[in-house]
């Protein structure tokens, strides 16, 4: 469903033994609203509208966590939420790796975040400060 300009998800709820579901170059946001997906593995959400403004980036993961259980892979490159040093100069790597530390937090399960495989040692990183490791920008 990538490059379709969706907005929303609705239709989705018909196939619930999804196991892949790309949603690429969309208009999805942190309103994203998916219905229980239990064979969803694989999500990627690359260059949409989804950021970390003020809450509402923790209300989408833990709403994937909770309709997407069997999450394994995700990818949110090229979104605001991911700080990417490829497409934003004034992000670097420490940004984008508290980012990881965050997402997994949040979602245990997964093995793949963006391109790079779930390490042992960011797993237990995670379980420990990522709650406390949400990227926010200054005022």
């Amino acid at each position: 469903v990538a490059f379709v300009v969706c907005r929303s998800l609705e239709g989705l709820k018909t196939f619930s033994y999804l196991e892949e579901l790309i949603l690429d170059n969309n208009l999805l946001g942190n309103d994203l609203l998916l219905p229980r997906l239990p064979h969803l593995h694989t999500l990627t959400l690359n260059k949409n509208q989804i950021s970390f403004q003020r809450n509402t980036c923790k209300i989408l993961l833990d709403h994937l966590a909770e309709v997407v259980p069997s999450l394994q892979y995700l990818s949110l490159l090229g979104n605001v939420a991911c700080p990417n040093e490829l497409v934003s100069k004034d992000k670097d790597e420490d940004d984008y790796q508290r980012y990881r530390y965050f997402v997994l937090h949040k979602l245990t399960n997964l093995k793949f975040l963006d391109t790079r495989k779930v390490t042992k040692s960011e797993r237990e990183e995670a379980l420990v400060r990522g709650a406390f490791m949400k990227v926010v920008k200054p005022k």
